[in-house]
């Protein structure tokens, strides 16, 4: 039930209770989720939990003792996508899993991967690994004159004419907040019948993400950032249409596929064909209870809550001489980034670090588009999220103001 006292949909009760459930809020002000997120106590107890009968018992008897457990990550995260079980791959990371899904694509010399201007450097980067491979072509659609995102008619024209083997999208980009219209491209997609894959590493656990909504082929996302899971945890979604066209990994393995004679192996018919045989299990179970965790807690509560603190955020370096926000778009998400004058890199986060500051650095090597048109060669990177109050984010702005009242000094 909304608070009528607060403009967020969270009681002082509720959030003091979330706080209290995530040890890392006594020690630091973190404010780098888009980093990593705080881990709360039921996922850490239950990743130690297995860890401990791993000792006890063995790790493969541990993990027969707990497949209830590891069966729940996939009906956990088919809850949050708004799909089955059976469209869920577990993976070690976002890049793992986008990794893995670009390898099922058959490209040939002169396929097209039509991509954003704001795709995260990693998918950037195997692009080109694609284009010097395969000889694929990678387009790029235009963004708006104004910075605020891909133009979707700019890039549904780049559709019909180039119809590409690919359409890739990063839902919101590591260096910027600007949060792109994958339903809206995803619409022109599903008209053309054209493969659609989008990078919700952002935003899965910052917003509501449905795969129906969207209509994307295959999503990918790490467990790691605002869903608050473990490192070395992440997934893939594989739509009903991809596992039906045959679609599977270039590598794949004994878990992924039958070997029904020496000459032939079948792919299973489920998402499952993705993974690997070898899983570390108390991840998966500590996903399971990270993504279960933010359904309890209410993902359109934390999609209103979380931007809101990004915003505030913003609002409140706008006023301080020496700091130029570089967020783009009409409602940013929660990834705040700005240059400051007077400083470099890595001292300026290394005061932010002093004074208890979790933060990150974005470099024009991550966004090499991005950086040159906003004529920048880095930026700070604060992400704020759910757990986080208004208080630190106040905090946090003052601490930047002092530190650049500070190098005007200087």
């Amino acid at each position: 039930m909304r608070d009528k006292s607060n403009a967020f949909p969270f009681s002082p009760e509720t959030l003091r209770s979330l706080r209290a459930d995530t040890p890392g809020c006594e020690s630091v002000v973190h404010f780098n989720n888009a980093g990593c997120g705080l881990l709360a106590s039921p996922v850490l107890e239950a990743m130690l939990a297995h860890l401990r009968l791993e000792a006890a018992i063995g790790g493969y008897e541990a993990a027969a003792a707990r497949q209830e457990e590891v069966r729940d990550f996939y009906a956990a995260t088919a809850g949050l996508l708004n799909c089955s079980p059976e469209n869920i791959a577990f993976a070690g990371s976002a890049t793992d899993a986008y990794t893995r899904a670009l390898s099922a694509i058959p490209f040939e010399r002169g396929d097209v991967i039509l991509t954003t201007r704001n795709d995260f450097i990693s998918n950037q980067i195997a692009f080109l690994s694609l284009r010097k491979r395969f000889g694929v072509e990678i387009v790029h659609a235009p963004d708006h004159a104004d910075g605020s995102g891909v133009d979707v008619e700019a890039m549904a024209a780049l559709m019909r004419e180039r119809r590409p083997r690919l359409v890739a999208v990063t839902h919101v980009p590591t260096n910027s907040g600007l949060v792109q219209p994958v339903a809206e491209i995803g619409r022109h997609c599903r008209e053309l019948e054209l493969l659609y894959l989008v990078d919700a590493c952002q935003t899965v656990g910052q917003y509501e993400i449905d795969v129906e909504e969207i209509g994307c082929d295959l999503l990918t996302a790490t467990c790691r950032k605002f869903l608050r899971g473990p490192r070395g945890s992440g997934f893939l979604y594989v739509s009903d249409r991809v596992l039906r066209a045959g679609y599977e990994p270039l590598f794949i393995d004994m878990y992924g596929a039958r070997w029904v004679e020496p000459g032939r192996y079948r792919p299973v018919e489920t998402a499952a064909r993705f993974e690997d045989w070898e899983f570390p299990y108390s991840a998966v179970i500590g996903s399971a209870v990270a993504t279960r965790y933010a359904l309890q807690v209410g993902v359109r509560r934390i999609a209103e809550r979380t931007p809101a603190l990004g915003a505030r955020l913003r609002d409140r370096l706008a006023g301080i001489p020496g700091v130029r926000l570089l967020d783009r778009g009409a409602r940013p998400a929660a990834l705040v980034t700005f240059e400051i004058d007077g400083w470099q890199p890595q001292p300026f986060k290394e005061a932010m670090d002093a004074r208890g500051i979790n933060s990150a650095l974005s470099f024009r090597e991550f966004a090499q588009y991005d950086f040159r048109d906003k004529d920048v060669e880095w930026a700070l990177r604060l992400s704020p999220h759910y757990y986080n109050t208004e208080e630190e984010v106040d905090r946090v702005a003052a601490t930047v103001a002092e530190l650049s009242a500070t190098a005007a000094r200087r």
